[in-house]
């Protein structure tokens, strides 16, 4: 042990000034006495350093102790926290895994009870189907009893009446079919009409819609005037139109209306006449024209009407009756079939014992719709029968001519012989273009391919052949048969013949009932 004499002064300094090495450096040299004063207030001085270096040192220990427990503890909070979360969570998801086998649970036991359930009614359904079984083998065996029928008659008898119910909705069906293919049939024949006119209107219009009036080469400048103005106030006073250029030598005039059309030829051929063309004199001959033509319609009108003894026809009547001169149907003259309608109409009804004037009133008036039918909806029938209504006519007449052509129900026997008086002057051999040889072959051929049937007893070709009425065994063919035999006949009239209008099938089948007085 190093004594505290045998320590130097310069050794102690170095301790407390330098440290260590250079105390060892130093010589272990005995204080002088005169410095041991300094020597113990150096000690002191270095023990109480040592003492606040021991009392930091502490302290700093304690500090870090103080952190290291604080850390210590907030991680465990923090891992306490975790740890509760996760607790939670493995909760929740317990409780989802409960939930979720709870209505497992209870899907099963619906599942269960619904197969009970469906058991129960198998069950059910079993003893029904056993029940029905037998009242249908008692009631077949009671229906055989009753009937004095076998089973296997009554099972024949059965499929009779099965097939007569399937022949009945079967020919419902095949009129369904036939709506339909009607309906689609007009609609493509709509179509196809629209392409006709379109490819073939043009050699019609231009042979019934136009007039040709001759002229001189030194007449044209003047028709058309200077800068074109005689030939466009011209057009529009007339409403037709004039064509020069299309035929050498001849001025064309061209309308749908044939009033205007006679009305745009009297006043060029007055202006030609007169050689004087100008807005003035073309205003002038188009209206002496119009007052000419109203002229010559009302005394047409009155001459037809005075051919048939028929008076009290109102003069709009007149007037309209009249314009029909200037049309033409299927090439026959409309005024001309109108008179000859109303004295077959009459005489029709003088046979028959009605009133012949009323029966010529109504033939004369019956196409009058034709001059009018720019102006009135519909066609020229229901067009003719409102203005007769319109006009102060009776009743029956309207409703006559407005079934003439069958658009409605034929109500009387004045539209009937209306009907009948029209198709006979329609059908006159040579009125519209067709002989009297090839009308008696078209009845001829119809009669003949409906005698082919055999059900069929007589045929009746009327109309000219437009209606063929079939008279049948009415032992031999049933309703739904007389369905199917119509339509096979109306068929073999389309795939064997060509006729420009259509044929309507009738059969009939006459009833007969005989009884005895005794």
């Amino acid at each position: 042990m190093i004594q505290v004499a045998e320590i130097s002064w310069e050794f102690i300094v170095a301790l407390v000034t330098g440290g260590a090495a250079g105390a060892l450096a130093s010589t272990w040299i005995a204080p002088p006495p005169e410095k041991s004063n300094a020597y113990l207030r150096a000690k002191e001085q270095l023990d109480a350093e040592l003492k606040e270096t021991e009392e930091q040192l502490r302290r700093e220990h304690k500090e870090r102790e103080q952190e290291l427990k604080a850390g210590i503890k907030e991680a465990e909070l923090e891992r306490k926290q975790v740890l509760q979360q996760r607790e939670q969570s493995l909760d929740q998801h317990s409780e989802r895994l409960d939930q979720r086998e709870r209505e497992l649970n209870r899907r099963d036991r619906d599942l269960n009870r619904q197969d009970k359930d469906l058991g129960k009614r198998e069950r059910q359904l079993d003893q029904q189907a056993q029940k029905l079984e037998a009242q249908v083998k008692a009631a077949e065996d009671l229906l055989a009893s009753r009937s004095g029928l076998t089973r296997e008659e009554a099972k024949a008898q059965l499929m009779l009446d099965l097939e007569q119910q399937a022949k009945l909705e079967a020919v419902e069906k095949i009129r369904q079919i036939e709506e339909s293919a009607r309906e689609m049939a007009e609609q493509q024949a709509r179509a196809l009409i629209a392409q006709s006119v379109q490819r073939y209107a043009g050699e019609h219009i231009a042979e019934h819609a136009t007039i040709s009036i001759p002229i001189r080469e030194d007449q044209t400048g003047k028709i058309i005037g200077k800068e074109g103005r005689n030939i466009r106030a011209f057009s529009q006073m007339s409403g037709c139109d004039l064509l020069i250029d299309d035929t050498p030598g001849a001025v064309v005039i061209s309308c749908f209306n044939p009033i205007r059309r006679e009305i745009a030829k009297r006043a060029l051929e007055r202006l030609l006449l007169d050689g004087r063309i100008n807005i003035a004199k073309i205003e002038e001959a188009i209206r002496r024209s119009e007052s000419e033509i109203e002229t010559l319609t009302r005394q047409y009108g009155e001459s037809a009407a005075l051919e048939l003894e028929i008076t009290g026809i109102h003069p709009e009547l007149l007037k309209l009756l009249g314009r029909l001169h200037f049309t033409t149907s299927f090439a026959q003259n409309v005024l001309q079939h109108s008179v000859e309608v109303g004295a077959i109409a009459g005489m029709l009804a003088a046979e028959l014992g009605l009133k012949p004037k009323q029966a010529r009133r109504a033939g004369l008036l019956h196409d009058i719709g034709k001059a009018a039918d720019q102006l009135v909806d519909g066609d020229h029938a229901e067009a003719g029968a409102a203005l007769c209504k319109k006009y102060g006519e009776s009743k029956a007449i309207s409703s006559a001519i407005a079934a003439h052509h069958d658009e409605e129900l034929q109500s009387s026997l004045l539209a009937q012989i209306l009907s009948s008086a029209n198709q006979l002057s329609s059908s006159r051999p040579g009125a519209r273009r067709a002989n009297l040889a090839t009308q008696l072959q078209r009845l001829e051929d119809l009669e003949e391919c409906a005698l082919e049937f055999d059900a069929v007893e007589k045929v009746f070709a009327f109309k000219a052949g437009q209606e063929l009425r079939v008279v049948v065994d009415n032992a031999k063919v049933d309703d739904s048969e007389a369905v199917v035999l119509a339509r096979d006949l109306a068929q073999k009239i389309e795939e064997e013949f060509s006729f420009e209008q259509d044929v309507k099938v009738v059969v009939v089948r006459p009833t007969r009932v005989v009884s005895y007085a005794r």
